[in-house]
């Protein structure tokens, strides 16, 4: 697990420097749209292309971009298998994450939990981590428990 960790961060300053087209995105958003439809399950698309819900709103201030935020997640793929998943929560500055958890952390408060799927410009994009191969639609639950 922390060699998961210590691969975000270098891939988060490292860049993915990754460029999908048009047409991979769109392809991208017909596997995500089939999964949440498969599932059942209602989220919003944001103007990246990432997919959430918020599950519950917290309380308190808004995250900022320079918070470091503690927080408890579960990453999956859309088949269900599990990649990574911390129970007891970590903690980093906002602009350390992957886009995808940038994104939402903006929306989030202490307490708050999230559901979202990560197209791969928006994860790791075409790198491949020892638990998650290039091209990865990702999915998180997530909870912030602190915010500093």
């Amino acid at each position: 697990m922390k060699y998961f960790i210590i691969t975000l961060i270098a891939f988060v300053f490292g860049g993915c420097g990754d460029t999908y087209s048009i047409e991979d995105k769109a392809n991208f958003d017909k596997k995500i749209e089939a999964y949440l439809t498969e599932n059942n399950i209602e989220c919003e698309r944001s103007t990246s292309g990432m997919y959430y819900t918020i599950l519950e709103e917290g309380t308190g201030r808004d995250i900022i971009y320079k918070d470091i935020v503690s927080f408890k997640y579960k990453g999956t793929f859309l088949d269900g298998a599990i990649f990574d998943e911390q129970k007891e929560p970590v903690e980093f500055q906002v602009r350390q994450l992957i886009g995808a958890w940038k994104e939402i952390m903006l929306e989030m408060k202490k307490g708050s939990k999230v559901f979202l799927i990560a197209p791969p410009f928006l994860g790791y994009g075409a790198h491949e981590l020892d638990a998650i191969p290039p091209h990865s639609i990702l999915v998180f639950d997530m909870e912030v428990t602190d915010i500093k």
